[in-house]
């Protein structure tokens, strides 16, 4: 008889539900036939399944079969697809004797590769298949043993793992019940176990790169470092992490969909307990960072959703790559457009960056003479374009310190206590966004900011002489304004008054005056 065994199929971080639907059309022929735009990997199953049924004791039809992935418009991809075809083929065969089978199967989906003795390997994506299946209104989802606890991170949903195919028989007669996996009563509390390697207490001097990351941080505004080979411009940038706030249990969730449809997960320990702090070498690859490939999948500017991306060497990142980033900066998300379809990744990240002066690293420096010439200074300033700046909001030097700074032994305000401001900024935050569709400061577009930061006219009037004096972008404009709000903050002030306004200008104007130094 037909068989339909329910299963899905990932798109980026969206899912499909796919119907195997399973036929023996009776002539005496073993052949197994896949249709309905299944890849490589899916036609390879057919061998996978054989060597299942054989080694797990349980008889191969002798017939001719037919497997139509359903609906059969829809590209499939991966070895998903093993475990409800093999399925598939036990009830249309009648190998299977439960007379409430029907019922189990109409209410359950499957998904799992089988290796060729019948026991199943993990899969990639089943965060955002089991949270599918709960939205679907399945009230069961049957996957590989080490993907139960990612699984189970989706409530309301029974999680049935599977060692292998001939448990899952049994379990199907009502012979031998699979135990559903019961998940921790509370995720919570795995979200405090983030450890603190770098500490800015440890950090000599720097006050001012302290402060603009810890702005950064508060508001998840994007910072340009700029200094002299040896500054401390990486170690700054790398501390950041620990003074960014815990993980929501909704943020963890979000990050932990994104990195197991990368596959980048560990079945132990599946949910991500920490704001991610990617670093990328400038010898990335454009896919790399942007994502994509022949299966487009996530790249590092989405891996680093929630987090820091972090760009050292900035000038050093080929021009097009940097490029890139304008519309992810702008946007919070990332579109990838194939042939096959498009697909939209999350990318709400901070951009931190460092770079040098110039390309022997010292122009900057008031000791050591810089011995690049006029036109190498401006080629290497060339290589960050204009509308990419535009969207950095702090721009801060990072000056080399003498030896009297690098010997004191006095420690610095910790990052804990950094944190802790941090933390209050973010609550101020959540609690003025609480009816819009936006977290932090940096997220506002128009209508925020004409609601939540209003100017009294002294305010208005240095932004004034500012917008003129440093011929500033509409862009630059709003963004001098969102960082105000976010100083504000940190200050617990309900109003932006001018010393907030001030200390946000500070921050382009260094931008501003060293991208024209050499061209008055």
């Amino acid at each position: 008889m037909p068989a339909k065994v329910f299963s899905c199929a990932t798109t980026g971080l969206n899912c499909e539900l796919v119907q195997v639907e399973v036929d023996i059309l009776g002539a005496l022929n073993p052949s197994l036939s896949i249709v309905g735009l299944g890849d490589t990997a899916i036609q390879e199953s057919k061998e996978r399944i054989r060597a299942a049924f054989k080694n797990c004791e349980i008889p191969f039809p002798r017939k001719r079969k037919v497997v139509n992935l359903a609906p059969a418009n829809l590209r499939k991809q991966g070895p998903i697809y093993d475990l409800p075809i093999a399925i598939g083929l036990l009830i249309s065969s009648e190998l299977i004797d439960n007379p409430n089978l029907n019922k189990i199967i109409q209410e359950s989906l499957f998904v799992g590769e089988l290796s060729l003795d019948g026991t199943l390997r993990a899969i990639n994506g089943v965060l955002a298949i089991s949270n599918f299946a709960k939205e679907k209104g399945f009230k069961r989802i049957f996957v590989p043993f080490n993907n139960a606890l990612e699984s189970s991170l989706v409530p309301g949903i029974e999680t049935i793992p599977v060692q292998n195919l001939k448990n899952l028989v049994l379990h199907l007669e009502n012979k031998e019940i699979l135990p559903k996996f019961l998940p921790p009563n509370n995720f919570q509390h795995l979200l405090k176990e983030t450890k603190v390697n770098l500490d800015m207490k440890y950090i000599k001097s720097q006050e001012q790169g302290k402060r603009a990351i810890e702005i950064s941080a508060a508001g998840g505004h994007n910072l340009l470092m700029n200094g002299p080979p040896g500054s401390g411009k990486t170690l700054l940038a790398r501390t950041a992490q620990s003074i960014l706030p815990e993980l929501t249990i909704d943020e963890a969730l979000e990050i932990t969909k994104i990195y197991s449809v990368a596959g980048l997960i560990n079945h132990d320990q599946p949910l991500i307990v920490e704001r991610p702090f990617r670093s990328v070498h400038h010898t990335a690859s454009g896919v790399s960072i942007v994502g994509g490939g022949r299966i487009p999948g996530p790249g590092e500017i989405s891996l680093s959703h929630r987090g820091i991306l972090f760009l050292d060497e900035f000038a050093e990142f080929p021009l097009h790559i940097l490029e890139y980033l304008r519309q992810p900066l702008e946007d919070k998300l990332v579109t990838i457009g194939r042939a096959s379809g498009t697909l939209t990744y999350p990318a709400n990240f901070i951009l931190i960056a460092s770079m040098n002066p110039c390309p022997c690293g010292y122009f900057t420096d008031p000791e050591k003479e810089c011995i690049c010439n006029e036109q190498q200074i401006k080629r290497y300033q060339k290589k960050i374009s204009g509308p990419l700046l535009d969207r950095i909001d702090l721009c801060v030097e990072v000056p080399r310190l003498n030896y009297e700074k690098l010997s004191d032994t006095n420690e610095a305000e910790s990052s804990k206590d950094i944190k802790k401001r941090i933390e209050n900024a973010r609550n101020i935050q959540l609690h003025r966004f609480k009816n819009d569709k936006i977290t932090l400061n940096s997220e506002m577009g128009p209508k925020e900011i004409k609601e939540y930061c209003i100017l009294d006219d002294q305010t208005l009037q240095i932004l004034k002489k500012a917008v003129e004096s440093m011929s500033l972008s509409g862009r630059s404009y709003f963004r001098i304004i969102k960082v105000s709000r976010t100083i504000a903050d940190l200050s617990n002030s309900e109003k932006i008054h001018s010393n907030h306004l001030l200390e946000a200008l500070q921050y382009r104007k260094k931008d501003y005056a060293y991208t024209k130094s050499y061209m008055n």
